[in-house]
């Protein structure tokens, strides 16, 4: 079981250095936006462009990784990372628009793909 978590998560050293590097300088701005976008009205014609782009972003990315999939992602069939996007995108649709939804939808789509290929 340990050699099968260990073959699935990779190399401890970078999965360190994508949490020193990677997630901890950015949750640090996340919280401060939460602190001080506290009274910031949803409707907003600033929040609403800053939501905008932040979807844009995400497509954008959804749409590089799966036109020219990097590292471990090459080796996934084209048929499963498309599939993953449009049960993402079903997902998305479903949860009246939830991105988190999508997200979480397609990356289950593709884990248990993955899986079951072998």
């Amino acid at each position: 079981m340990s050699d099968l978590l260990g073959r699935f998560l990779g190399d401890w050293n970078a999965l360190l250095v994508l949490l020193i590097a990677g997630f901890l300088p950015n949750e640090i701005w996340r919280m401060l936006g939460l602190w001080l976008g506290g009274g910031v009205d949803e409707g907003s014609e600033l929040l609403v462009w800053v939501r905008a782009v932040a979807t844009a972003i995400l497509a954008g990315v959804i749409a590089q990784i799966l036109v020219s999939p990097p590292g471990a992602l090459a080796g996934v069939p084209d048929w499963l990372r498309y599939g993953a996007v449009a049960g993402g995108f079903a997902a998305f649709i479903a949860t009246r628009r939830s991105i988190f939804a999508g997200v979480v939808c397609g990356e289950v789509i593709m884990l248990i793909g993955k899986w079951w290929l072998g």
